[in-house]
């Protein structure tokens, strides 16, 4: 069978061409799916996407018409893909459950410290030669609190590197993760979480109970010199309340590396083209945000398992099992 794989980066082609090499054929296409790019996947029986595709009605009508079987997702989110009108057409649809969750803790560290200690500001002004420390002062993390909303797997990493800094543990979650109250976490109401913490961590899936769980309301609990970071889904975040506040000067720093209209900009090159979105690009002025188009689980490691499992995935299907990854059973 031959794969078409939809929204490829170069790095991660030769992943994928090794992780299905002798098994089946794939083809991949740095376009991502959509209404327009939907046709192209006819004759193919299985697509295989990332998490920018969009695969609503139209795109999945168009794709079963075109004799489209099987989507394997390459990620852990899922919500691009509109999974009841999947099932109608008797579509089989698969993700990656889990892979390393240390691409993400890491990246969202990398995130938080780099606004922290102004990082971007300083290497933009040595190239210039410009030496001064002025407005580039930053803060211990050792003894302040982080507040980690959500704690499962991606979650419990971020805690323990936070444990490592010597930082008080905060978190909130429907079950409380028994490794993240080994290290000492405290489990509190998500009001106390974002009132208390000097740095709050989001790593929790969207759904429509999660849709701007950080809403003007909860910007406004947060303490003025508090760290945020997104590293999960930008839907997390209502953007236009986030950028209100960060015009009233708080905020130490904001970290973000997804952003909730993300489809159809990030991971393309839009440099030369003028970007329409007032919200962001009003973001991206800001000194102390810092914004990268959605590359925290972008390692070798991770693509490297995210790809293995998609192609497990494809395996189970032809081969008539089931596992954990299948999220619209085969009909």
């Amino acid at each position: 069978m031959e794969i078409l794989a939809f929204g490829v980066q170069s790095d991660e082609k030769p992943l994928i061409e090794k992780a299905f090499e002798g098994r089946h054929e794939v083809r991949c296409l740095d376009v991502f799916l959509s209404g327009d790019t939907a046709p192209i996947a006819t004759g193919y029986e299985a697509v295989s996407t990332s998490v920018n595709c969009a695969l609503g009605h139209r795109v999945l009508q168009t794709l079963a018409a075109g004799g489209t079987q099987l989507v394997a997702q390459r990620s852990t989110g899922f919500n691009n893909i509109d999974l009841d009108v999947a099932e109608r057409l008797g579509m089989t649809v698969a993700r990656v459950s889990s892979y390393s969750p240390y691409s993400v803790a890491e990246f969202a560290w990398t995130l938080g410290l780099a606004v922290n200690r102004r990082i971007v500001r300083a290497s933009n002004r040595t190239r210039d030669f410009d030496f001064r420390l002025e407005g580039l002062m930053g803060r211990d993390m050792h003894g302040r609190t982080a507040g980690v909303v959500g704690t499962g797997k991606i979650g419990e990493a971020f805690a323990r590197i936070a444990h490592g800094f010597g930082m008080k543990l905060l978190g909130w979650d429907i079950a409380e993760n028994p490794e993240c109250v080994a290290l000492g976490m405290t489990y509190v109401s998500k009001e106390r979480l974002l009132a208390e913490s000097d740095l709050v961590t989001l790593h929790v899936p969207l759904m429509p109970e999660t849709q701007h769980l950080i809403d003007a309301e909860a910007l406004r609990m947060m303490k003025d010199d508090v760290i945020l970071v997104n590293s999960s889904r930008g839907g997390l975040i209502d953007s236009q309340a986030l950028v209100a506040q960060l015009r009233e000067g708080r905020f130490t720093g904001v970290g973000l590396d997804v952003y909730e209209a993300e489809a159809g900009l990030f991971f393309l090159d839009k440099s030369l083209e003028t970007v329409e979105d007032d919200t962001l690009a009003r973001l991206v002025t800001f000194p102390n945000v810092l914004v990268t188009s959605h590359q925290a689980y972008y390692t070798r490691d991770a693509v490297g398992q995210i790809v293995d499992a998609t192609a497990a995935n494809v395996l189970d299907y032809t081969e008539g099992r089931r596992s954990q990854n299948v999220l619209v059973p085969r009909s």
